[in-house]
């Protein structure tokens, strides 16, 4: 992880300022420094700076700013995307509407997003900043859909794909993508390395749905078997449903008659049963393939090998 800890060394004087930002009222900006105070492992910011380094050898302030607008956006979406699942843990910690209040979550994430836009606007790129607005929409849409998919019985695999193709992958997409446009990259050049952020979007995100079943909380920094609870129409879930016939089905909705932590062992079991824990695995490791393939068809003036660990790191998630 040599690259990336180098990435993220030109990046700890960011890090260091987000935990130090601070207003009045207080109640307003102790909750942004909070979250993007509770670490991860940055990747998304790491993203773009390996972007740049494509086309430049020496990081721009300019860069810098790109990659925290990239992590203080993805804090953003997590403060609201957790009111809106109830989440009590975040990264092994208290949510921030746990350790405060909805209300108060809600108006910090406003303004950390209004924080983005004034960085946007420092930078003053319109092109980055048009294609930043588009992701953003995108992600609404997904995070949209993504609820709606709670309250059906069936969700068809492909409407899920795309859900968090808009949901989770639009921001990778976007990191790698406006890393390089602000580096001088082409149009085509920077568009390849958009359906490469995607594709790695689609691993990942499919192999944080298995590992919200399968994993261990310790690693996860979660409750294992959230999702379940919920009902939550991920690839894991669809396949499973639709392996079964309706006596099978009505188990399944019986079981949630049960305690939690009945409820979530036995749903896995059926997604074991089902094969749908393995055929979720299966298309995680397409999607890496995928990106790795792509990434290795591709011709850049300056070291990718910084954007290669990157892919290597997120392709091999420990489950």
């Amino acid at each position: 992880m040599k690259k990336l800890e180098e990435l993220l060394e030109t990046l700890k004087p960011s890090i260091q300022k987000f935990t130090t930002i601070s207003g009045t009222p207080t109640a307003l900006y102790e909750p942004i420094s909070y979250i993007l105070g509770l670490g991860g492992k940055r990747i998304r910011p790491a993203m773009v700076l390996a972007s740049y380094k494509l086309y430049k050898d020496q990081i721009s302030e300019e860069a810098i700013e790109l990659a925290e607008v990239v992590e203080m956006f993805h804090n953003f979406t997590l403060m609201h995307d957790d009111i809106l699942d109830g989440a009590d843990l975040r990264r092994g910690q208290q949510t921030v509407h746990k350790k405060w209040d909805e209300p108060t979550a809600i108006l910090s994430g406003d303004l950390l997003q209004i924080l983005v836009y004034q960085k946007l606007s420092k930078i003053g790129n319109i092109a980055i900043l048009d294609l930043f607005s588009s992701m953003a929409v995108e992600l609404c849409e997904g995070q949209m859909d993504d609820m709606q998919f709670e309250t059906m019985d069936n969700v068809k695999n492909e409407a899920y794909i795309e859900m968090i193709r808009q949901k989770t992958a639009v921001l990778l997409g976007f990191s790698l993508k406006a890393g390089a446009m602000l580096a001088g990259a082409s149009t085509n050049e920077s568009d390849d390395l958009y359906d490469l952020g995607i594709a790695i979007g689609l691993s990942f995100q499919l192999m944080d749905d298995y590992l919200d079943s399968f994993g261990e909380k310790a690693k996860v920094g979660k409750r294992i078997g959230g999702d379940i609870l919920e009902k939550k129409k991920t690839y894991l879930w669809n396949e499973m449903w639709s392996s079964l016939n309706p006596t099978e089905q009505q188990q399944i909705n019986e079981a949630y008659k049960l305690s939690e932590e009945e409820t979530i062992q036995f749903v896995k079991s059926k997604m074991k049963e089902t094969k749908a824990s393995n055929a979720t695995l299966e298309l995680a490791q397409y999607y890496t393939n995928t990106s790795l393939n792509l990434l290795a068809d591709l011709e850049f003036p300056n070291d990718k090998s910084y954007l290669e660990e990157i892919v290597q790191i997120l392709s091999g998630r420990e489950s």
